[in-house]
């Protein structure tokens, strides 16, 4: 396991991020527990959840798990999402992050939030309050270092700028999507990253399972029990790079789902590719990606079966004199 620090902060994290979503849903309490243990036994020291992942109850087998490993581990959760039906339950004021934490703290047995991400922007909230109640949360130590999910590009480096002004405690990681379907964070927020020294911890480097095979095999997935997963991928031009992709790791004798995360890590602004897995068996199959080191050619080869995002100026990219 390769071990990269996480933005600026010293800490060190494994290249593999344990992600959390399926426990107690698609993933049983036994099998999470497997799939915890294995992620140990092969140095994944990242591990990455929700308060809002099946109501608090992935939080709550964690939270069973991880006592005698606490100290090995690096949690992330995060806040913004509704966790109940108060008009107040929901969004990134200061009442609602600091109840949210309470609760997370208590779901997962432990005093302390390594990683806190505020999990979505929000319109209706001065950043100043979200980022003062992160601010808050660290004096008291019961968060150690904050980050953002789901923020875009200018929105991140607003919340770097307010931090910085009214010395809260920083941004030091993002997590934006990223996959070789969906290439956004290629425009702006990767090199956004790149210049500001943050982590980057990007999920969903197998495209709900479009990068995999799953789908051509007739398999069952996010793409058919999903509504939100059905919109998010749409588009009839990422199946074909899905395809393409697929046929691409075949013919080269490797695991699709594992070339898929190995060329999500392989980009020099990426820290930790947050992997997920319905039972042991897929999640065994993504940790071929340990095994592989992509070349910059074979980077190149598997990103031109893609859709190259346009740049953010929307100009041509310049051709280097000769």
């Amino acid at each position: 396991m390769n071990y990269v620090f996480l933005g600026r902060t010293g800490v060190r994290v494994s290249e593999i991020c344990l992600g959390t979503m399926t426990f107690g849903k698609e993933t049983d309490d036994v099998t999470a527990v497997a799939i915890m243990n294995r992620a140990l036994e092969v140095g994944i020291n990242f591990f990455d959840t929700a308060n809002i992942y099946n109501k608090g109850v992935t939080e709550e087998i964690i939270g069973r798990w991880i006592g005698p490993h606490r100290e090995q581990i690096v949690v992330a959760s995060k806040a913004h999402f509704p966790t109940g039906e108060g008009v107040n339950d929901r969004g990134s004021s200061r009442r609602h992050i600091f109840q949210a934490v309470e609760k997370s703290l208590k779901r997962l047995q432990t005093d302390w939030l390594d990683l806190l991400y505020l999990h979505h922007w929000d319109a209706d909230t001065a950043l100043e309050e979200s980022l003062s109640a992160l601010s808050d949360l660290v004096r008291q130590g019961k968060v150690l270092y904050c980050g953002v999910s789901n923020f875009s590009a200018w929105q991140t480096m607003k919340a770097i700028a307010v931090a910085g002004a009214n010395r809260f405690a920083p941004v030091v990681c993002i997590q934006p999507m990223y996959n070789l379907v969906k290439r956004q964070a290629e425009v702006e927020i990767l090199p956004m990253a790149q210049s500001e020294g943050l982590a980057v911890c990007p999920y969903s480097p197998i495209g709900a399972g479009l990068l995999t095979g799953k789908y051509q095999r007739g398999e069952p997935g996010r793409l058919h029990d999903n509504a939100m997963y059905r919109e998010r991928y749409k588009n009839p031009e990422y199946r074909e790079v899905g395809e393409r992709f697929v046929k691409y790791a075949q013919a080269k004798g490797l695991s699709p789902a594992a070339l898929a995360v190995a060329w999500v890590v392989s980009h020099p602004a990426v820290t930790s590719a947050i992997v997920g897995a319905r039972d042991l068996e897929q999640f065994n199959d993504t940790l071929g990606c340990l095994e592989m080191c992509l070349t910059p050619e074979a980077r190149a080869e598997i990103t031109a079966l893609s859709i190259e995002p346009p740049l953010a100026t929307d100009r041509e990219r310049s051709v280097p004199k000769t």
